[in-house]
């Protein structure tokens, strides 16, 4: 099955826009731009509406696409942590707009987690970066 596996040269579906980097290596989407592509027609081809590109689709007969996503916050986090004096374990999840209840800090993290059954709502757990409480809501 390995001959049968489309990987593509980054090079080809880099994008680097307002320092952020994304790579497009599926075919709804066009390597060159990240345009969705329309759906394929009669027609061997797809064209990218924005950038014109076209795609033969036959390349894609057989084949197995395998995407890898690599996320890399590190570089995020370690910009807010200088921004804001924060240490980087005071992160837990998202920054949200949420008062603590305990200390009064305005901006707390959260994550969530489905804790109940699937037709219940899910478990949100809020951390204060302050003073390090930490509060949970169901909803």
């Amino acid at each position: 099955m390995e001959d049968n596996l489309i990987s593509r040269n980054s090079s080809d579906c880099e994008m680097e826009q307002e320092n952020v980097r994304f790579e497009v290596n599926d075919l709804e989407f066009c390597f060159t731009c990240g345009t969705i592509l329309p759906l394929p027609s009669l027609e061997d081809h797809l064209m990218c509406r924005l950038c014109k590109k076209t795609i033969k689709i036959n390349q894609w007969n057989g084949k197995t696409l395998k995407n890898v996503y690599l996320i890399n916050a590190s570089e995020y986090l370690n910009e807010t942590v200088k921004h804001t004096g924060l240490k980087s374990e005071d992160f837990m999840g998202t920054l949200v707009d949420r008062k603590c209840s305990k200390c009064g800090h305005e901006g707390m993290t959260y994550s969530t987690r489905q804790t109940r059954s699937a037709d219940e709502g899910q478990t949100v757990f809020y951390g204060c970066p302050k003073c390090k409480s930490q509060e949970i809501e169901h909803s």
